[in-house]
């Protein structure tokens, strides 16, 4: 028996919008005997998504507790955790980073060291994990612009959450301008400008037999934002980042991690960049989760706007998943559509998916 807790308000930024929200993307991967805690405003959504997953056969606890602090899980020892993030990416100083500390030391730390794009690329040299050239500093004073800085580039604070505070840079006058906003004291980095034909998420998973790979897709970008996932893809470079997934396994990481890479065309063929690692669970490790329940072998995660403020206010049953054609649709973060925002898993072949999303676009 497990207990989720995956509020990710402990790993954001005020920016993303209705991130209290989010708590309810993981249901899909519980079990009946497993305990969710949700945030309460999505009481008003859970008759209308639970009986969405009965339709489609979708398995899932229904032992819900209506709040997400994280005191919570300490009153259930016997019940192994699962956490958006183990730690606190906001505030190292708070009372559940001391928590985490004090329950697995190991995992924390390799969690919060290689939250870090800096720690990440500083540790990728180490273990020969290709990655592009980043230039990486401590602060805006340690900055030399005379120093060899590859046009165009991408200024990165060292601690990012969906894209927040990156901002390309053309040539220096841009740059400068871009380190004007940056906060005194804050680490970053500058990275080249990859010409990538797509960019990958592998995503780990560490069982009581090791550490072994999950699944590949590709990422669906808006600008420097995550706003889906396609799966499965042709690209399968595990052999990139396995080193540094071993290492993370053997320093004591747990449960679901995954790494952006990038893919570059050259002619002799493709060629690999590790981006970063999500020390943690990430938008595409709950529609991986629900299509693996359901064996959906070809799917697409997308984020869809919508009028509706309410799942009662949609239907979608005629178009829901159906495992006897393997096609349809599957709710993934239902929470969010109080502030009009659906995340929906898209089962079926290419051209499936295709005249599916139409209809959502239709019917949202």
């Amino acid at each position: 028996m497990r207990i989720f807790n995956h509020d990710i308000m402990n790993c954001t930024h005020e920016q993303v919008q209705g991130n209290y929200l989010y708590s309810g993307r993981v249901l899909g991967l519980t079990e009946p005997d497993d305990v969710i805690q949700l945030h309460p405003e999505l009481k008003s959504e859970w008759r209308a998504i639970t009986e969405h997953y009965h339709r489609i056969g979708l398995h899932h606890t229904h032992q819900v507790v209506w709040d997400v602090s994280l005191s919570r899980i300490a009153e259930n020892p016997e019940l192994e955790r699962s956490v958006f993030y183990f730690g606190d990416a906001v505030n190292h100083e708070s009372s559940y980073a001391e928590q985490c500390r004090q329950l697995d030391q190991n995992w924390y730390g390799v969690v919060d060291y290689v939250n870090s794009k800096n720690n990440f690329m500083d540790l990728a040299h180490t273990l020969g994990v290709t990655v592009p050239q980043t230039l990486c500093f401590d602060d805006k004073s340690a900055i030399d612009l005379d120093a060899d800085i590859p046009y165009p580039c991408y200024l990165k604070p060292s601690i990012s959450v969906d894209g927040v505070g990156i901002v390309r840079c053309e040539d220096e006058p841009h740059l400068l301008s871009a380190l004007q906003g940056l906060p005194d004291y804050m680490p970053f980095q500058i990275q080249e400008e990859v010409q990538a034909i797509s960019f990958l998420n592998l995503q780990y998973q560490v069982t009581a037999e090791g550490v072994e790979p999950l699944a590949a897709s590709e990422q669906i970008l808006d600008g420097c934002a995550h706003s889906g996932n396609r799966y499965p893809t042709h690209h399968q470079p595990w052999d990139v980042v396995e080193p540094m997934a071993q290492w993370m396994a053997q320093q004591g990481m747990k449960d679901i991690f995954a790494f952006d890479v990038a893919v570059a065309e050259h002619e002799e063929g493709p060629r690999y960049l590790a981006i970063e690692c999500n020390p943690r669970f990430n938008g595409a490790s709950y529609p991986t989760g629900i299509a693996r329940k359901l064996n959906i072998t070809s799917w697409t995660s997308e984020t869809f706007i919508t009028s509706a403020r309410s799942l009662q206010q949609v239907d979608l049953t005629d178009i829901e998943y159906n495992s006897h054609t393997q096609q349809g649709i599957v709710i993934v973060n239902w929470g969010s559509i109080l502030i009009g925002k659906l995340v929906i898993l898209l089962a079926g072949s290419p051209e499936q998916q295709n005249r599916l999303r139409e209809q959502l676009k239709q019917r949202l």
